[in-house]
């Protein structure tokens, strides 16, 4: 098996942290996005990965590489010109007899479904949402196969959204399907969409699964980042006793992070090289190498090599006096 994952997407949503560094390399509950993905798809039988990466994501390619122990390939998408368009740039690196595992780079899944799915027979992993108009959305039979899809539907067929997973046993008619779309500058919302090739499929007569999750990160704006970091971190935080300093679980800390008279937590995932002094700091994500001091810090994202300083103050505060400040 094989496994594609789209890296390219700006993630204008997370700027200015994206100015620097590419969404799937930003930190959450410990470790990079990607990371998280790669983690939750291991115990598929996946023998490369494909990463289609956009300009400056050299390096989400080389932190898979060493990430990763199997082959890693990366294939360059010049133009964003949308998810179907992503898949079809690795065309030539898979071969009619491989079987394809296609995951998105920017959110993370988990779930027992996945580790345990059938991989004779193809799949489409799916989810029910409160608003089904903001997903692609896929209509299922009597007995529980797809026969329909569309791509942010005003008027959805099901509450059923698709969260970017999806497994072909045969990949030659997604090809096929990818080919199709572009050949007839098919575009939804100016993109070629994976959801219009898959379309294509279903008329076709293929006939996937659909496979329901349990876990659907978004990683893709700061506060459903946080968010994230919130829940991974309640399933996956880790105890810590750091002298002078008290943390308070679920967090992450780095084994060479430095935290000096300080309250940590809970929900804050502290990334490698960090320095942390005289701060209490709760819901918060601190990439590598920031430094924070003398300052409380809460629902917040600090990037890499950031320094955030605040200023000590004195008080003389009588009895029923109020003090606020901004």
């Amino acid at each position: 098996m094989k496994a594609v994952i789209p890296v390219a997407g700006l993630g204008t949503r997370l700027r200015p942290h994206t100015f620097t560094v590419p969404k799937p390399l930003l930190h959450v509950a410990g470790k990079p996005i990607i990371a998280h993905i790669i983690d939750n798809i291991s115990d598929l039988p996946i023998e490369e990965i494909i990463l289609v990466y956009g300009k400056n994501g050299e390096s989400v390619v080389e932190f898979v590489r060493d990430y990763w122990k199997g082959p890693v390939k990366g294939v360059l998408q010049e133009e964003l010109l949308g998810l179907g368009h992503a898949v079809y740039q690795t065309k030539d690196l898979i071969g009619e007899s491989d079987k394809l595992l296609v995951i998105l780079g920017d959110t993370i899944i988990e779930g027992e479904n996945i580790k345990n799915a059938a991989l004779d027979r193809d799949f489409i992993a799916v989810k029910e949402v409160d608003d089904p108009r903001r997903f692609g959305v896929v209509e299922l039979d009597e007995e529980g196969y797809v026969r329909g899809v569309e791509e942010k539907p005003d008027r959805p067929r099901s509450n059923l959204a698709i969260v970017g997973l999806y497994y072909f046993t045969s990949p030659g008619l997604l090809f096929e399907g990818l080919n199709y779309i572009m050949e007839k500058d098919i575009k939804t919302k100016g993109e070629y969409q994976l959801t219009d090739a898959l379309a294509y499929m279903l008329r076709k007569g293929w006939r996937p699964l659909a496979v329901r999750i349990e876990g659907w990160y978004d990683c893709g704006k700061p506060e459903t980042l946080l968010e994230t970091n919130r829940i991974l971190l309640e399933k996956k935080g880790e105890k810590y006793d750091i002298p002078g300093s008290l943390i308070v679980p679920p967090v992450f800390v780095e084994k060479d992070v430095v935290i000096e008279n300080s309250i940590i937590g809970p929900y804050v995932s502290i990334a490698s090289g960090a320095r942390i002094s005289n701060s209490i700091i709760t819901d918060s994500i601190i990439n590598r190498e920031a430094v924070v001091e003398n300052i409380s810090m809460t629902s917040s994202i600090l990037g890499q090599k950031a320094q955030v300083r605040g200023g000590s103050r004195k008080f003389n505060v009588g009895d029923f006096s109020k003090v606020e400040l901004g």
